[in-house]
């Protein structure tokens, strides 16, 4: 049986097996025929996507696929990965998906769902799944069909449901702020979201057209909103990624400020409020030591978890968490959405600035990053890292050199055919030449 799920559903380039119309098609019938199994009465889903062009073709196989199993679907249109989580709920859906691949380019696509209270499918749920995508495709008959319609609402709810998530007590009318959209499913919300609680909003990469979905902007990308927010003298920028669950930060000086630092300063706010649960934050192996450090100081407990928001999820439940997420700008906040939300971890961060009156590169300023330096390396999806040829000697070797001044990682990704080499070091010059001589070491035959 193939695994076709990686840490965040199903992905790829267009048009290269699995991400083919054939079968999305079965996708949405395999998922439906799971959910219909296990569901009394009627099944329905919904489905929302990102701007990239593919999404129209895989709408369309997916809505196909959930019919002919007899599931109703309700079709959202362009929405964030947090707003199907979020509208699952809301109009009491079995289950929510969402077209998207991220924060790749729009070459790629993929799918994820999520269940009827919000949350990723459990690991149960996926492998039933598998297990009925390699049976035959049988639909029922046409009595049992079900039925699709669009939903018009579904944008002014999730809009209100962000704005509820903000303390209306806070005043955001002295801070100007630019936003990059990422040419992605944020574009049409992020505006009304800000404003309407009274910032100054100038929008940058809001204007999708298919193709231009995180190409050079967005979260992975902030060199072009760190010039904007220099430009315009504004006080900060924020930046989402394709399907609006990654955000990263710019300060008044035009500096970046990433996960890691957004969830410090969530941490020493929510903790100070004595709102934080069980004084606990999750994060994962690519945590910055600075971060851990500062948490620590702050006396808080820090949880690794394996790289993934659903594998930070995972772990903030089972530690009675509500705070955690990744550098790369995932941050989920349990005690306002059941998901990682972009939009919902900004006004938290603008809260904070409005309530303490201290600026961005004030509050990051509290935390000092070990340098980090990550390398990727394009391979085959199957490569054997633990029995690479002399990779096990080079690791202890960059191990004995770095002693505790820093430490590695080396993994391959679970949404891309990339390895990860990420060596993070007091020491800037020292973890660039060992991150270096790691990936000279993986790249040799």
């Amino acid at each position: 049986m193939n695994n076709f799920f990686g840490t965040d559903g199903i992905r790829g380039e267009v048009g290269v097996e699995p991400i083919t119309a054939d079968f999305l098609l079965k996708v949405g019938w395999a998922v439906g025929s799971v959910l219909r199994e296990n569901e009394d009465g009627n099944v329905s889903v919904i489905i929302g996507k990102d701007t990239r062009v593919s999404g129209y073709l895989f709408e369309s196989a997916l809505e196909a696929g959930f019919l002919s199993a007899g599931v109703n679907v309700g079709m959202l249109g362009p929405m964030p990965s947090p707003a199907i989580a979020y509208l699952t709920q809301a109009f009491g859906a079995t289950a929510g998906v969402v077209i998207s691949a991220s924060h790749n380019p729009y070459q790629d696509n993929g799918v994820k769902f999520f269940s009827s209270k919000g949350i990723k499918l459990s690991d149960d749920v996926q492998k039933a799944i598998e297990k009925k995508l390699a049976k035959p495709m049988i639909s029922v008959n046409s009595a049992a069909i079900g039925k699709a319609k669009r939903y018009g609402q579904a944008l002014g709810r999730y809009i209100e449901f962000c704005k509820s998530t903000f303390d209306k007590t806070c005043d955001l009318s002295n801070l100007k702020i630019v936003i990059d959209c990422a040419n992605g499913a944020t574009y049409h919300i992020a505006e009304d979201v800000f404003k309407e609680l009274g910032a100054k909003i100038i929008m940058i990469n809001n204007t999708p057209d298919g193709y231009n979905i995180n190409r050079n902007c967005g979260a992975t990308d902030t060199r072009q909103l760190q010039q904007e927010v220099l430009k315009q003298s504004a006080d900060l920028g924020i930046a989402f990624d394709g399907d609006g669950d990654r955000l990263i930060m710019v300060d008044h000086l035009g500096e970046k400020v990433d996960g890691d630092e957004l969830v410090y300063i969530i941490a020493s706010a929510w903790k100070n409020d004595g709102v934080l649960k069980s004084n606990t934050v999750v994060g994962t192996k690519m945590t910055n030591l600075g971060m851990r450090k500062a948490l620590l100081e702050l006396g808080l407990t820090f949880i690794e978890a394996d790289v993934g928001d659903k594998h930070v999820m995972d772990e903030l439940v089972n530690n009675n968490a509500i705070l955690g997420g990744e550098g790369s700008g995932h941050i989920i906040c349990l005690n306002k959405s059941t998901s990682g939300d972009a939009i919902v971890a900004a006004l938290q961060v603008l809260e904070i600035i409005s309530k303490s009156q201290v600026n961005l590169y004030d509050l990051k300023s509290k935390m000092t990053k070990y340098p980090q330096v990550l390398l990727n390396i394009k391979t085959e999806s199957n490569v054997d890292l633990k029995n690479k040829a002399n990779l096990v000697d080079a690791i202890s070797l960059i191990e004995s050199k770095l002693s505790d001044k820093g430490r590695i990682l080396i993994r391959k990704s679970g949404t891309e055919a990339l390895v990860r080499v990420m060596v993070e070091c007091i020491d800037l010059e020292l973890a660039t030449e060992s991150a270096n001589y790691l990936v000279d070491v993986i790249k040799s035959k």
